[in-house]
């Protein structure tokens, strides 16, 4: 998996994120997490998408939660402080986990958000360790699904809740590069959301909620490009993240998604 850390673990993130917050009059030692969801909260939705998901998903104070592929660590950050549960999240590169580290010491969240840089392929926790598994449009760079399904299953506690915020292939392929979480489709690993469904029963998890958000993703994409397109080329995004393919890999998603290439699917699923 060289290539996704690549990607995404450019040397110096860290520096460029504390410079664009001085040029937008913030102090970098002085955070909250809405300070930072520009930048860390980058699914489709950002972080109203993560309070409405957690809300329906119904994490409680003191849960502990395992989000796979987590990034940065903006959702974690906001459903620690929102919901008072206990985040652990789980990323292959090992830049996104320092800088998270930095990060959630900055917001005052360190004793409730921790990182843990391996593989979720083959996660360095216990079985039945978590009470919810959260996962926001990480699957993509995962290969081995049904691995992947099998390790989250066996993470989880019996009764507890995997919480999916997910991109998916759609049915006109093929899907356009570069894109956010991926500048070529060789680590790439999208699925559709029909063989997920039958993959994550097969895993021994369950429906409680499935649901297409494709259509209200798109515009919501298309109001945060122009909003982008909008303002100076300094801000704080993704694009501190992505460099120079930031500005086609942004129109490519967008292209995808309203051309049917992808789905996006919101789903919260039961282990048995």
């Amino acid at each position: 998996m060289d290539s996704v850390n690549l990607h995404y673990g450019r040397p110096g993130l860290l520096a460029r994120v504390d410079a664009t917050l001085r040029s937008l009059g913030k102090d970098p030692l002085q955070l909250t997490p809405d300070d930072l969801a520009p930048l860390d909260q980058f699914h489709i939705g950002g972080k109203m998408a993560t309070l409405a998901i957690a809300k329906a998903s119904g994490i409680q104070p003191g849960d502990k939660v395992l989000d796979v592929g987590g990034g940065l660590g903006g959702p974690a950050r906001m459903l620690a402080r929102e919901t008072g549960c206990r985040v652990t999240v789980l990323d292959l590169t090992q830049e996104f986990c320092e800088v998270g580290r930095e990060l959630t010491a900055r917001c005052g969240l360190h004793e409730k958000v921790d990182f843990v840089q391996g593989d979720a392929l083959a996660m360095p926790f216990e079985s039945s360790s978590f009470d919810v598994i959260w996962s926001q449009h990480s699957s993509m760079n995962i290969p081995g699904k049904p691995k992947l399904y099998s390790e989250i299953a066996r993470v989880l506690k019996p009764g507890g809740k995997y919480v999916m915020h997910e991109v998916f292939a759609g049915s006109k392929q093929p899907v356009l590069y570069p894109a956010p979480w991926a500048a070529r489709q060789d680590y790439s690993f999208m699925i559709p959301s029909e063989e997920s469904r039958s993959l994550l029963a097969s895993a021994g998890l369950h429906e409680i909620q499935w649901q297409d958000t494709t259509e209200t993703g798109a515009e919501w994409f298309l109001a945060r490009l122009r909003a982008q397109q909008a303002t100076d080329a300094n801000f704080l995004g993704i694009n501190l993240i992505l460099g120079e393919i930031f500005q086609p890999a942004f129109g490519n998603m967008l292209k995808n998604l309203q051309e049917g290439r992808t789905r996006i699917v919101e789903a919260v699923l039961v282990k048995d």
